[in-house]
């Protein structure tokens, strides 16, 4: 049974019927949510009654309430009118509170607790509304001695995956905080034989040669006889022997021949090849021996890790400053001829705060994560700083030890996409 589920067909086809639960699921919440009159993940947007300033108007008998999310010019901001049977009052009139319930507000112990003062005819709040705009709305109004209460569901960016689904879609989780970023430089280069490891061999004696025991393309081993010479002196016959292990990649040698000084063999031992990358001077002072190096050949997928041995003193006609790595390539992937590319770390960098790569996703005009709350994923939107291959430096946006999607993060977003997940303001 286990060999059947890890096919690539069949687990594709668990992937897509798993699919299918989630949206079904999402569906029914989404139901649910429009029958409580919550704008979870927008589905109630159209239900949302916008008032003259294009805020969301809130009515408690003859009492009615404007509150929308002010942002231009000023960070966003609460801004609210009231009025009492169609006549609007005056703010100094009004005392008006809110509290913001966020997905880990009870986690964090956090609730963000917003008062308002007058601002011309308007009620201003004295906090920040840092994205996302997504909570639970708790609102507070008094206007003399009589107390109106509201709360509403205004959610973007998020939705619920239970775990059975999560863990068969394999989506991946880490948690956020402190990680060593590596500073590297990207090149490119050739590899090529490794030189030190090249024979050519020549007859000893000048003689005619008796037989030839190997062809271009055989593999020898040291000490093997790869031709018979005869004198042309004491017309003795010696041997012609493989001095290292390798590959005949060269003969001048056939029976009835007379040598030559040309070499008759040249073996070479691919055991081990030279990588040769090209250095330009804008990064040649960055680079040193022993440095660091992961490599790929060009158009292939596995990453092979090495460091400098050598750094040319001569610049190449381009430039470039060579600086080599000796390989090996005792399972023959990487042939003599072909281009790679690589990544010269030249410099390590500690950061307090940080995330996969792998996790990124774009949010309306954001780089975001999803943060992990239980079975609720949410957006986070992430001021980036440095970053490697792996991981980038988190500047703002994230609190350091949220839990968050780090593989398989474009499930969440296509989900959150489906469920219609609005800004609203």
């Amino acid at each position: 049974m286990n060999m059947l589920i890890q096919h690539p067909f069949i687990k594709l086809l668990g992937i897509l019927f798993l699919s299918l639960i989630l949206a079904a699921c999402n569906s029914h919440d989404a139901q649910h949510s429009e029958n409580d009159n919550h704008g979870h993940d927008g589905h109630a947007e159209a239900e949302v009654i916008k008032g003259p300033n294009g805020g969301r108007l809130l009515n408690s008998d003859n009492f009615t309430l404007e509150l929308a999310i002010f942002e231009t010019g000023v960070p966003p901001e609460f801004r609210a009118w009231a009025s009492l049977d169609g006549i609007q009052l005056s703010p100094a009139d009004v005392d008006l509170n809110i509290k913001l319930f966020r997905l880990s507000a009870h986690e964090e112990g956090k609730v963000d607790n917003i008062n308002f003062t007058q601002q011309g005819d308007a009620l201003r709040g004295d906090g920040v509304i840092y994205e996302p705009h997504s909570f639970v709305v708790s609102i507070t109004a008094m206007h003399k001695g009589r107390s109106y209460k509201w709360q509403y569901d205004n959610f973007e960016g998020r939705t619920k995956i239970e775990k059975a689904v999560a863990d068969a879609l394999e989506i991946g989780t880490d948690i956020a905080g402190e990680k060593t970023l590596k500073e590297t430089i990207e090149v490119f280069g050739k590899i090529t034989p490794n030189t030190e490891r090249v024979r050519q061999l020549g007859a000893r004696f000048p003689g005619v040669i008796k037989s030839v025991k190997a062809v271009v393309g055989d593999k020898v081993k040291k000490g093997q006889v790869l031709a018979t010479i005869e004198s042309n002196e004491s017309l003795n016959l010696y041997s012609i022997r493989a001095p290292i292990s390798g590959v005949i990649t060269q003969r001048n040698a056939n029976s009835g021949e007379q040598t030559t000084e040309m070499p008759l063999f040249v073996i070479n031992d691919p055991s081990t090849v030279w990588v040769d990358l090209a250095i330009f001077p804008k990064d040649i002072n960055r680079v040193k021996i022993s440095d660091q190096v992961s490599f790929d050949v060009v158009n292939g997928t596995k990453q092979v890790q090495g460091e400098i041995s050598f750094i040319s003193v001569m610049a190449e006609a381009n430039q470039s400053v060579t600086a080599r790595m000796v390989v090996d390539n005792k399972d023959g992937h990487f042939l003599p001829g072909n281009f790679v590319r690589a990544r010269i770390k030249v410099g390590e960098h500690k950061v307090p705060l940080a995330v996969k790569r792998s996790g990124l996703q774009a949010f309306r005009d954001f780089t975001v994560v999803y943060a992990k709350v239980g079975d609720e994923y949410e957006v986070r939107m992430l001021e980036l700083g440095r970053q490697d291959a792996e991981w980038a430096e988190v500047l703002g946006g994230l609190r350091t030890g949220t839990e968050y999607v780090s593989e398989n993060s474009y499930i969440i977003k296509a989900d959150v996409e489906k469920s219609g997940a609005s800004h609203d303001h």
